[in-house]
């Protein structure tokens, strides 16, 4: 006779539950910030205790048109958007309460959140300010929650110097975890720290064989280590063995603009999310961008949109066709 526990029953009905559930057609435009209408930078993660994804973005304010130069980035929280149907659909939640304010009107840029052993791991570019131009001090700080919401600070990342932003972090296969980054006094070169610990990093340099780009994302997909980059003409793509030697691919994603709504611009800063053999990627548009207009309405050129499609893996070739529909599953957990 078979004898089931209190435990063993319950368990059982969750994974039944799990293994049962299908694949759903995501929203599109996949989601707008209802405060100031600038999602952009998005970053997911699966909050265990909510029962819910969560979608960390900065936001921007993009309906602040009265502002000097590019001030409308700058004094910016990070938004959290959640979903219930596994990334098919998102409901506006909250900004993040971050304990790190040392300056009057700080700004927070581009977060790369992760889950290790029940704790929540925040890397976040810091802004010490508002400013009109892009000629001011940035670091990336660490943060940790337990919750998702509420975040305190942990320390500054030792890194190149005080101009560096958008990171991403990744476990390393022997253990210990790297975060690469952008080092903008290094004409915008892809810069790498380790740690054993996720506490203490140690600044090692240049990543090999990786171009000029921004808000890299790194993830592991039918057996090849992948970064994605923002190269401002779409997407740049790159492989790798061992994570240390990177191998660009010719072609860009999501560079030619899509037909479908708030999507017909190219595609910047991402995020992927792999289930599997399937592989979502997360990006934000300017939708209301117009090439060629000469006199643009602010709020148009400023308001950014988030949108998702599915990669597609040929000859160690990532494809994207952004116009295709997503029928989309996240995986209820954060495993790389």
């Amino acid at each position: 006779m078979i004898r089931y526990t209190f435990i063993s029953v319950i368990a059982l009905i969750l994974f039944s539950c799990q293994s049962t559930q299908k694949p759903a057609l995501a929203d599109k435009p996949l989601f707008r910030d209802p405060v100031h209408d600038g999602a952009a930078d998005p970053v997911v993660v699966w909050n265990q205790e909510a029962g819910k994804h969560y979608m960390y973005y900065t936001n921007r304010r993009a309906n602040v048109t009265d502002e000097e130069g590019v001030k409308w980035v700058h004094g910016t929280r990070i938004g959290i958007a959640t979903s219930s149907d596994n990334g098919a659909s998102w409901q506006y939640l909250d900004t993040c309460n971050i304990a790190y304010r040392p300056d009057p009107d700080p700004t927070y840029w581009a977060p790369d959140v992760i889950e290790n052993e029940g704790l929540f791991h925040m890397f976040l570019t810091y802004v010490p300010g508002v400013f009109a131009d892009w000629s001011h001090p940035r670091i990336i700080i660490h943060l940790t929650s337990t919750d998702g919401l509420n975040w305190d600070f942990q320390s500054k990342l030792p890194l190149a110097n005080d101009k560096v932003l958008d990171a991403t972090v990744f476990p390393l296969p022997d253990g210990g975890w790297r975060l690469w980054y952008n080092n903008e006094m290094d004409k915008k070169s892809m810069y790498y720290a380790e740690s054993d610990d996720l506490y203490n990093w140690t600044n090692i340099g240049k990543a090999r064989g990786v171009q000029r780009g921004e808000g890299a994302k790194v993830f592991r997909w039918n057996d090849l280590y992948w970064m994605i980059t923002d190269e401002w003409r779409g997407l740049g793509v790159y492989h790798s063995t061992d994570l240390s030697t990177w191998m660009k691919q010719e072609k860009n994603i999501l560079a030619e603009p899509g037909t479908g709504p708030e999507d017909g611009v190219k595609g910047q800063h991402c995020d992927l999310v792999v289930n599997g053999k399937h592989a979502y990627i997360f990006y934000f548009t300017h939708a209301g961008r117009v090439e060629g207009s000469e006199n643009p309405d602010p709020y148009q050129a400023q308001r950014s949109t988030l949108q998702v499609a599915e990669l597609e893996y040929q000859d160690s070739t990532i494809l994207c066709d952004r116009n295709l529909p997503v029928h989309i599953l996240l995986p209820s957990d954060n495993k790389k």
